[in-house]
C-alpha cells in the first residue's frame, strides 16, 4: 500500500478547517516545510512554527487563517494534483492558471519548490503538486 505524505498534510489541513480548529500539527519533510513557507508567504495561514521531536522527524504547527466577520477559512479548496500512483509534469509553456490567477498552483522544480507564478518568471516546469484557492 502506498502511503502520500502530501495528500496527508493537504488532508490534515482541510479536516482541521472543517473542524474550526486555529491550530494543526503535521509530520514534517523538507517538502512540507517547502508549502507551508508559500502558504504562508501567500496568506492563507497565520503563522507556522518548525519544531523538533524525539524521532528526528520533527513537527509543523500551522495557526489557520480564517475571516473575522463569518468565520470562513481562508483556504476555500485544497486538491492535490499529482499522486503517487499518476504522477503530472509540466513544462514552462504549459503552466496551470488557477482560477485564472486567483488561486496558486504549487510546483515542484529543479529550483526548488514554488508557485506557479514564479515558475513563470524562472521559465521552468516541474511536478504539480496541488492547487490551492
Amino acid at each position: 500500500m502506498f502511503t502520500d505524505p502530501i495528500a496527508d498534510y493537504l488532508t490534515r489541513v482541510r479536516n482541521a478547517q472543517m473542524a474550526g480548529l486555529k491550530v494543526v500539527d503535521i509530520p514534517s519533510s523538507n517538502m512540507k516545510k517547502s508549502i507551508t513557507e508559500i502558504l504562508y508567504n501567500k496568506g492563507y495561514i497565520t503563522s507556522f512554527k518548525f519544531e523538533k521531536t524525539d524521532n528526528n522527524q520533527g513537527n509543523i504547527k500551522l495557526a489557520l487563517k480564517y475571516n473575522k466577520e463569518n468565520n470562513t477559512p481562508a483556504i476555500k479548496k485544497l486538491i492535490r494534483i499529482s499522486k503517487p500512483g499518476l504522477r503530472k509534469y509540466t513544462d514552462s509553456k504549459d503552466l496551470p492558471r488557477v482560477i485564472n490567477g486567483l488561486g496558486i498552483a504549487i510546483i515542484s522544480t529543479s529550483k526548488g519548490v514554488i508557485t506557479d507564478k514564479e515558475a513563470r518568471d524562472l521559465n521552468v516546469g516541474g511536478e504539480i503538486i496541488c492547487y490551492i484557492y
